[in-house]
C-alpha cells in the first residue's frame, strides 16, 4: 500500500499548483482587459480630478467632530447648493458639480464625518441619523440667513438629506427651497446587491461580523495593504460597480477608485452596518413639501432602476429622471444630465422666493 502523507501530499502540491495556475490565469486575463481598456482614447485623461477645492471651513458637529467644508462660488449668489456626498467617497466625488456649477450658485461640499478631510468619529455615531444632524450643522453655519438652500445628495447622502427632513421639517418650504435624491433608496439598502445571487444570504449574515473582524489592529493592516496592492482588480470591480456605460473613461474609474481607497476599512465597515439599518420612509411625506427630482442610473447595479422608481412614487409631486447606459457613479458617468437637473432645481428655488416669503 502506498504511503497515504506521500500521496496527500503528492495531491496537495497538485491543487496548490493548479490552484497558482489558475490565479496566475485570472491574474494575466486582468492585465489584458484592463490593458485594453487603457488603450482606447480617454477624453478626460486631462481632467483634473481631485485638485479643484474651495474656501475651506471646519463646521463642529454635535458631539464635537470637525467636519470639513469647501465653498465655491460668488458669496452673494441668490441660492445656496449643499451637496451631500455617499459611502465611502469624499466631496471630491462631486468634481464635475464643482467645476461647472460653481459660476451661478454657492456651491457647498462637505465631507461626511470619518470620510475625506473630515474628522474620526466613534462608531456609534455613525448611523445615519446622525448624518442627518450633521448636515444640519454644515446647513447652519454655512448658509445662514433666508435665501433658499438647494439639497444634492448622492447614495448614502441622499439618505443624510432624508434623515434631516424627519428631523428637522420645519426646514423643508422655508429654508429647504429643493431637493435632488441621486441613485438612493429610503429603506431595505441592500449593500450586498452586487453579489451572485447564490451567495448574498451567507453574504448578509457574514458580512458585519467579518468587517468587524477586518477593521481593527493587525488584521486591518493587512486588508489596508491587500486593497492597496489589488490594482488592476480593483479597477475592473469599480468600473463593474459603478458604472453603467462599457466605454466609460478610465480616468473617471481610477479616481472613484482612488477616493474609495482612501476610505479606511473601519470607515467602510461602521457604515455598511449604518446602510442595513437605515429607514427613512417616515421623512417622504416632509420632501413633498419642495420640488423634489429623484435621478436614477437605468443600469445602477446598487440601488435598481425599480428602487428609484418607488422612491418618486412615494414623494408625491417628485419627478424621476431616468439616466440611460449609466450607473451608480452617474454624478461622474453622465455629470451634463445631474448638473443640468441641480442647476434647473436652483432656479426653480429663485423663483419661488416671493411665493415662499408672502406664505411666511
Amino acid at each position: 500500500m502506498a504511503n497515504w502523507r506521500r500521496i496527500t501530499g503528492i495531491a496537495g502540491l497538485a491543487v496548490g499548483a493548479t490552484v497558482a495556475a489558475g490565479a496566475g490565469a485570472v491574474i494575466a486575463a486582468e492585465k489584458v482587459a484592463v490593458g485594453r481598456i487603457r488603450l482606447r482614447p480617454d477624453p478626460e485623461a486631462d481632467e483634473p480630478f481631485g485638485q479643484l477645492h474651495g474656501r475651506p471651513l471646519t463646521v463642529l458637529a454635535d458631539d464635537g467632530v470637525p467636519l470639513h467644508a469647501e465653498i465655491n462660488g460668488p458669496d452673494d449668489a441668490p441660492v445656496t447648493i449643499i451637496f451631500s456626498h455617499g459611502y465611502a467617497l469624499s466631496q471630491n466625488v462631486w468634481h464635475y458639480q464643482r467645476r461647472d456649477l460653481a459660476g451661478a450658485a454657492r456651491c457647498v461640499f462637505w465631507d461626511q464625518r470619518s470620510h475625506g478631510q473630515s474628522g474620526e468619529s466613534s462608531q456609534e455615531h455613525c448611523t445615519i441619523p446622525q448624518l442627518g444632524e450633521d448636515l444640519y450643522a454644515v446647513l447652519q453655519a454655512t448658509a445662514p440667513g433666508d435665501g433658499p438652500v438647494v439639497l444634492a445628495g448622492h447614495s448614502m447622502g441622499g439618505m443624510t438629506i432624508m434623515a434631516l427632513a424627519r428631523q428637522r421639517p420645519e426646514l423643508f418650504g422655508t429654508k429647504v427651497a429643493g431637493v435632488v435624491l441621486i441613485s438612493t433608496v429610503a429603506g431595505g439598502v441592500d449593500p450586498t446587491i452586487w453579489i451572485p445571487v447564490v451567495l448574498r444570504p451567507i453574504a448578509r449574515h457574514a458580512a458585519a461580523p467579518v468587517l468587524r473582524g477586518v477593521s481593527t489592529g493587525a488584521r486591518a493592516t493587512l486588508t489596508e495593504r491587500l486593497r492597496h496592492a489589488g490594482g488592476d482588480l480593483a479597477f475592473l470591480g469599480t468600473r463593474y460597480v459603478a458604472f453603467g456605460d462599457p466605454s466609460v473613461s478610465p480616468a473617471v474609474v481610477d479616481f472613484l477608485e482612488r477616493i474609495i481607497r482612501a476610505t479606511p476599512v473601519g470607515v467602510v465597515a461602521a457604515f455598511y452596518l449604518a446602510l442595513l439599518n437605515h429607514d427613512e420612509r417616515a421623512a417622504l411625506g416632509t420632501l413633498a413639501r419642495v420640488p423634489v427630482t429623484v435621478i436614477a442610473g437605468e443600469q445602477d447595479r446598487l440601488v435598481s432602476l425599480a428602487q428609484s422608481e418607488e422612491l418618486a412614487g412615494h414623494i408625491p409631486g417628485a419627478e424621476l429622471v431616468r439616466v440611460p447606459e449609466a450607473g451608480h457613479g452617474v454624478i461622474l458617468e453622465r455629470p451634463a444630465v445631474v448638473n443640468r437637473v441641480i442647476s434647473e432645481m436652483a432656479a426653480r428655488s429663485v423663483a419661488d422666493m416671493p411665493r415662499r416669503a408672502s406664505t411666511a
